[in-house]
């Protein structure tokens, strides 16, 4: 990518996380990244091909983010419950809500390249949960992972408002994860 198309994701990510993708159009990104709107669409084709690059490379974030809090648990129950550890301290700089659950309510077409990418990074989260359960030994891994991803996206749902569910979900989490683990772990 070009300095310019570097400096338009920036630029695109935060006015599209702090405003809305659909408040935001290109005239304001390409001010706020200081190139033209020429540049902008020789750079990316269209808007919507930025919001999918701009969650595409939020998700590379986000899961590799995941994954350091994973391969840092040194005990497979504990590791379960890593994607809510990993969420309390990708939290302390994301204050308005999931980028991918705005995404899916703003762009509700499945067939939009965003749609697709958020919609993605879930399916994405109940697999890892899946994997994490039946690594650990946790009877029903289907349901348990279905039951995480419930309590995990409920608490990105209501990160908005000064409720601050994430402790109460993780600890639910924890719960649901060790009365389903084998005796012994």
């Amino acid at each position: 990518m070009t300095p310019a198309g570097r400096r338009i994701v920036t630029a695109a990510e935060e006015l599209f996380y702090d405003r809305g993708i659909t408040s935001v159009g290109v005239d304001l990104i390409a001010e706020h990244s200081g190139v033209t709107k020429r540049t902008l669409y020789n750079q990316f084709g269209s808007k919507d091909h930025l919001v999918a690059i701009y969650l595409a490379e939020r998700d590379k974030r986000w899961r590799s983010r995941v994954r350091e809090t994973v391969d840092g648990c040194d005990d497979p129950v504990e590791a379960v419950t890593a994607p809510f550890e990993a969420l309390r301290t990708w939290s302390e700089t994301s204050t308005r809500g999931c980028a991918f659950i705005n995404a899916l309510a703003e762009l509700p077409d499945p067939s939009h390249p965003a749609h697709r990418i958020a919609a993605d990074q879930k399916r994405w989260l109940l697999n890892l949960f899946k994997e994490l359960a039946t690594a650990a030994g946790c009877a029903g891994p289907d349901a348990l992972a279905t039951q995480l991803l419930v309590l995990h996206e409920g608490a990105l749902a209501t990160q908005p408002l000064p409720l601050d569910t994430l402790p109460v979900s993780t600890g639910l989490a924890r719960a649901l994860v060790r009365a389903s683990a084998a005796p012994g772990r």
